[in-house]
């Protein structure tokens, strides 16, 4: 069995925020694309264009109708991938070592080369963060783009996650969680930032931020002057062509 690292010298992860995801999936399809199509380990597809067709996604998002206590019912965009938890149980179930936490950055990485696809990682998973690679028979997971954040050939501003960089909203946010100063840890902060599923004991890295309620009063007050008509009366050509349609 793998064993975890007593510390890391950084916590690199995510915060997701909840309130601004539209749910429009570029995440997904940006992380497909990057790691199929780049430096990345290929995603495989499974009978793509079949009748039943799967396949190996790092991401996905999930959408949900929310009633909360009080207001109207919400749309919530969910997206998902793995947490890099600090007590990963993904890495310590693992009878390979093929799982494995970096002391360096915390992300959890998989070493296909020794991965025999036995499923534990995926049985062992809270989150449901593990996907089985049907081609190749081997565990794969989000690594947090890692091939990318380093790669000096990039552009300075393109050296984080695919899903980060191209999200659309906003919503996704990189950073180092051991630095009080950075932005991830700032955004968890100020915005109450939430482990999922915290019961489970895994300390995941990865933060939520909770959406807020849409239907407040005060929002509709700010817009009632922007409802306003322009004219009561018509005036000049309006005020022609609306009798004139009247008498049609």
């Amino acid at each position: 069995m793998t064993q975890l690292p007593d510390s890391t010298d950084r916590k690199l992860g995510l915060v997701i925020d909840l309130d601004t995801c539209v749910g429009c999936h570029a995440c997904v399809i940006s992380c497909k694309g990057w790691n199929t199509e780049n430096y990345g380990a290929p995603l495989s597809d499974q009978s793509a264009y079949g009748e039943n067709p799967s396949g190996t996604f790092l991401n996905r998002v999930h959408s949900y109708e929310v009633q909360p206590e009080e207001g109207a019912a919400q749309l919530i965009h969910f997206p998902k991938s793995c947490l890099h938890c600090e007590d990963a149980p993904c890495v310590t179930v693992c009878p390979t070592g093929a799982s494995y936490k970096r002391v360096e950055d915390g992300i959890v990485l998989v070493n296909e080369s020794d991965c025999i696809g036995c499923g534990l990682c995926a049985w062992a998973c809270p989150y449901g963060a593990r996907e089985l690679d049907a081609a190749e028979g081997v565990m794969k997971k989000c690594t947090l783009c890692v091939d990318r954040i380093y790669n000096e050939n990039l552009p300075e501003e393109d050296r984080e996650p695919a899903c980060v960089r191209t999200c659309p909203s906003g919503a996704r946010h990189f950073g180092d969680f051991a630095d009080p100063d950075s932005n991830v840890s700032k955004l968890t902060t100020e915005r109450g930032g939430m482990d999922l599923m915290p019961e489970q004991g895994t300390k995941p890295v990865n933060k939520y931020l909770p959406p807020r309620l849409k239907d407040k009063m005060e929002e509709i007050d700010i817009l009632a002057p922007l409802l306003t008509p322009v004219a009561v009366e018509p005036k000049g050509f309006m005020a022609w062509l609306d009798k004139t349609l009247e008498k049609i």
